[in-house]
Order: structure tokens, then sequence, then C-alpha cells
């Protein structure tokens, strides 16, 4: 009895545990049914607000730069060479690549044993030319004064002839008599016109040792020429470059010897475009002579000199466009002609104009403003200027908030969040604290460098003994030693 006992209840327990779990199982079927076919409250959608940067449109007076790249060249350079062949017997000290000369040292010497020769030779045919004046003026004296004493005879022949014809007719003289005085006067005219024909080849004479004179001299002249050119001085103060000649070496005539190049007075050629170049001329359509800037990238620094626009070129040349400007560089320190240069020039100023980022403007010219409820609002401005990543421009946009860079998701209408300049610190100019090692290696390379100047490299090791060095410096150095 007691074992059926049990098991009813076992039995009774087992299928009320059954009933529920089916009970569990239909309720939370139906549950998850109902949740299912039930639809989703409606929900408002939110609106998309981008934060973006901003700049104000304030317009004001600005100067363009216009950018182009150019050569330094120096505006006074001669080409040394020798106008006579010879042996070199003698060179300057500064004769050499890079050496300094004066206006008027010597710097080279040829054999002048020949040339002295020539020019002996010559003064001795000036001498002979000389004397052989001197004897055609002796000898024309001579002739003039036998002129005269014949010119007397013959007044003397003449007068005794009348005298003997007035005989004659009063008929105290003979014919015979009359006949012989008549041909002695005329015996002493022949003479008059022999002596008169000398006196003449006397005066030709003078004439040849004249010309014989100014022939010697001028021989004299061109030895004493070839003599002078057998030293070649320096005309002005300079550099020489490409001097390849030493001491004992036979030259040819018009040879060239070295280059002389004259540092101090540099001028920079570069080119612009049509458009750029209609910029720098005035209404007369001349040149204006604007200010400019030529920049040479040194390891670690920029040299700078300051020029001023002097002339254009006269033709463009032959499958190039543009203009060819030059510009002379009045301070130009550590300039070599042959650098190329970055030269930035002062356009003349524009009146109400704004500057703005490039990333502002579109391809067609507009630019997003931010309106009152802070959405993005189309308008269109004129391009006047493009400098670098800025662009000048006018238009009804003065005192408004430009967007400072659009995007594809940025457009009329957009609600956006400005981020004003003001509202963030300013970032400063990122400066670095070096390790000694670092610092010694970075030393070690500017004062190893030949082709930075002195000045450059003072102001660079003097930048490096501070404790913070700037980062676009070190990085400079660093990209060109390989660190």
């Amino acid at each position: 009895m007691r074992f059926l006992r049990q098991s009813m209840i076992g039995l009774f327990l087992a299928a009320t545990a059954l009933g529920l779990l089916v009970f569990a199982v239909d309720l939370i079927g139906g549950a998850v049914q109902k949740r299912m076919a039930d639809a989703p409250p409606p929900q408002a959608p939110r609106e998309r607000v981008f934060s973006v940067n901003v700049v104000r449109a304030i317009p004001s007076t600005e100067i363009p730069v216009l950018e182009s790249f150019g050569s330094v060249q120096s505006r006074r350079q001669l080409e040394l060479r020798a106008a006579v062949g010879g042996q070199v017997v003698d060179l300057a000290p500064e004769f050499e690549d890079g050496g300094k000369v004066r206006a008027g040292q010597v710097l080279v010497r040829l054999d002048r044993a020949d040339a002295l020769a020539e020019v002996e030779r010559a003064k001795s045919d000036v001498q002979d030319a000389e004397a052989e004046g001197r004897d055609a003026a002796r000898a024309l004296e001579l002739a003039r004064d036998e002129q005269a004493a014949a010119e007397e005879q013959a007044g003397l022949r003449t007068r005794a002839f009348e005298r003997q014809s007035d005989l004659a007719d009063r008929g105290v003289g003979t014919a015979i008599a009359t006949e012989t005085a008549e041909l002695a006067a005329s015996s002493a005219r022949q003479a008059v016109l022999a002596r008169r024909q000398i006196v003449t080849q006397a005066e030709a004479r003078i004439d040849q040792a004249a010309s014989m004179l100014s022939r010697s001299q001028i021989a004299l002249a061109d030895a004493q020429r070839r003599l002078d050119e057998t030293t070649i001085s320096a005309p002005f103060d300079g550099t020489l470059s490409g001097a390849l000649v030493v001491e004992g070496r036979l030259v040819s005539a018009n040879e060239r010897l070295a280059e002389l190049i004259d540092p101090n007075d540099l001028e920079v050629s570069f080119r612009v475009s049509t458009a750029q170049y209609a910029r720098l001329i005035d209404a007369g359509g001349d040149l204006i002579n604007a200010d400019l800037t030529a920049t040479l990238d040194v390891v670690g620094l920029d040299l700078e000199a300051i020029g001023r626009i002097t002339r254009a070129s006269a033709a463009v040349g032959e499958g190039v466009s543009g203009r060819l400007i030059f510009a002379t560089l009045t301070q130009a320190p550590g300039f070599k002609p042959g650098d190329f240069v970055t030269v930035r020039i002062n356009e003349p100023e524009l009146e109400n104009v704004i500057r703005l980022p490039s990333s502002a403007l579109d391809a067609q010219g507009r630019v997003l403003v931010v309106n009152s409820e802070n959405r993005l609002e189309a308008a269109t401005v004129q391009v006047l200027r493009r400098v670098g990543d800025e662009v000048l421009v006018r238009g009804d946009i003065a005192g408004r908030e430009v967007l400072e860079a659009r995007s594809p998701l940025l457009g009329a209408g957009i609600a956006v969040k400005p981020l004003r300049q003001g509202d963030a610190p300013r970032e400063e100019a990122a400066m670095v604290a070096l390790t000694e090692e670092r610092r010694a290696k970075l030393i070690a390379f500017v004062e190893g460098s030949t082709r930075m100047p002195e000045a450059a490299k003072a102001r660079v090791l003097a930048q490096l003994a501070e404790p913070q060095v700037p980062a676009q410096m070190i990085e400079r150095l660093e990209s060109r030693i390989g660190g």
C-alpha cells in the first residue's frame, strides 16, 4: 500500500510539472507573436549638425605677391682670352677657380721675347723714317736756295738781253750779240724750270718721308699693342671661374683662359605668364619697377635678397611662352651666379578685397557663408588673385562668416556649428628639445657643410645651441643627412 501511495504521488507531481511547462511555453510563444505583430512606435528624425571652421570676411587693402622661379646671374662677366699665342711664364697666386682679384691686377704673363724684338724693329724703322724726313727737309731747303739763285741769274740774263736789244735798236749793237744774249736768257729760264722741278721732287720726298714715318709709327703701335697683350690684367674686381691654365703651358691666340665674374653686381632672371606680366605694366605699357624678394633654400635657413625689376626680354624665345623679366639684386649676401631661387614680386596694391583660403572656393567661384540660423548659404565672389594657398576676392560677403574648407557633405541649407579661430588657443611654432647625441650630430653636419655660407652657418649653429630648436629646421637638416 505504501508503495502504491508513493507511486501515485510521484505521478501526480510529474503531471503537474509537465502541465506548468506547457503553460509557460504557450505563454511565452503568445507574447513573442504579439510583440512581432505590433508596429514600432513612431519616432521624430533628428537633423545632423556639422562642426565647421569658419573665417570672417574682412575687406582690406592687400598687396598681392606674385611667385615665380629664376636663376641668379652676374651683370658683369668677362671671358679672359689670350689675344696672342705664347708660353705662360708667370701666373698670379689668385689665378685659380674661386680666386678673388682686383681691378688692374696682372693675372697672366706670356713670353715677351718675340714681341720685344718686334717692338725694337719697329722703333728702328721709326728712327729711319725720322732721319729720312730730316734729310728730305735739308734737301728741300737747298733746292729752294738753288731755285732762288737760278731765278736771280735768269733775271740778270733777261736784263742783259734787254740792254743788248736796246743797243741793237739804236744801231750800236750787233745781231750776233743780241742773239747770244737772248740764248743766254733762255738758258737761264730753263735752269729756273729745272730747279723748280728739283724743289717739287724734294717736297714729294718730304711727303714720302712723312708717310713712311706714319707707317712706321703704326707698326710700332701695333708691335707695342702685341707686347701689351702678352700681359693679361683684370679689368674689374671679381672672382675667377674655370681657371685651368698652368705655368709653362703653350696657349694659342684667342684661347679661353678663365672667366671673370663680378659677384657683387647680381641680377635674377625669371619667367612669368602673359597674364601675370599684364599685371606688372602700367597704363602706358611700360614695366613697373616693382620690389621683389629672391629666396634661396639653404640647409636649415633660407637666404633672402632684395631687388627691383629693371627690364624685360625684347622677344619671346622659340618654344617658350610668357615673358622673361630681369631684376637687379641690391642686397644679396651669400648668393652666387647660377643659384636657383624663388622670386616673390610685390604687385600694385588692391583696395577693398577679402583674403580667403583657396579651399573655401569652388570651381564656379562660389563660397558658403553662415546665416543667422547657422545654416549655409551659397554666395558668388569675384576672384582677383591667387596667392599661394589663398585667394583675394571681391563680393557681397563683407563681415560674414565664410566656410574655411568645402566638403562634398556640405552645401546650401545644411545646419552647422561654426568653429571660429578665437574659440581655440592658437598653436605656437613647434619647438623640440634635443638630446646631446642628436645635437652633436646636427652641429657636426652644419660645420662640415661646404655649400652653406658662413653667415647662414653661424645663425644655424646659434639656433642649435639653444635648449629648444625649431622642429622645421631639425627636419630639414636630418632630411639631408639621412637622420
